[in-house]
């Protein structure tokens, strides 16, 4: 449990801000170096949203999407804005969500809100969303505050709506990282998170064709 690893919340939280406050606003910046594993990964988040937006009594919906730890839109661009009508975005760096209005284009003006806030202090607008999208983030909230993050996500659903968590995944246990000041879990203690918040898991998927020498990455459908 994060409870194990973190010290002094405050400071897990402020040197995280610290951190990405000098990371590049570029695709390159969010991804640590990895922009070039961007397509893999977009190609295949749209294969497991798309058989949930697929015709069917319980189909989720397409007209609004939440980006959550959105950057400069990375996700937003390439996901979602192709998706859905309308989407929101939410990231801690006022910086990024400076960049993502250059960096979206045309489209962009179907971005109806940029949100500067840390998650553990967001509360998405209840029954609004289709999908809320949580990508390489979740290592940034303790354990409390991201059950109660998705409790309030649980909330911001739209009928048949989902929530989405993709992430990397220790192969054991709670694994703290000093540089950007976030921690990494296993599938358990995700998935304990997941079910304390009230949620039910749809579906699980490991992400294929990524580097060897990177933490393996799943992603989780739920409502």
């Amino acid at each position: 449990m994060t409870s194990e690893v973190v010290e002094n919340e405050f400071e897990f939280y402020s040197k995280a801000e610290k951190y990405w406050k000098d990371v590049p606003a570029t695709v390159d910046g969010m991804l640590g170096g990895y922009g070039h594993i961007s397509s893999i990964d977009i190609n295949s988040s749209r294969k497991f949203l798309q058989r949930f937006l697929r015709d069917g009594p319980n189909r989720t919906g397409t007209t609004r999407a939440l980006d959550c730890g959105a950057g400069i839109g990375r996700i937003t661009k390439r996901l979602l804005l192709p998706l859905f009508k309308t989407v929101d975005m939410v990231d801690v760096t006022e910086d990024f969500l400076t960049k993502a209005k250059s960096y979206l284009g045309e489209e962009g003006r179907r971005v109806r809100n940029y949100f500067c806030c840390g998650l553990q202090d967001f509360s998405p607008e209840p029954d609004s969303y289709d999908v809320i999208w949580i990508q390489w983030v979740i290592g940034h909230l303790t354990d409390n505050h991201l059950s109660d993050f998705l409790k309030r996500c649980r909330a911001g659903l739209r009928p048949n709506g989902i929530v989405v968590i993709k992430d990397n995944m220790a192969q054991e246990g709670v694994i703290m990282d000093d540089v950007d000041s976030s921690v990494c879990r296993d599938l358990d203690v995700v998935r304990k998170i997941i079910h304390r918040a009230g949620l039910h898991l749809l579906a699980e998927e490991r992400q294929e064709n990524f580097p060897d020498e990177i933490y393996h990455v799943y992603t989780f459908a739920m409502r």
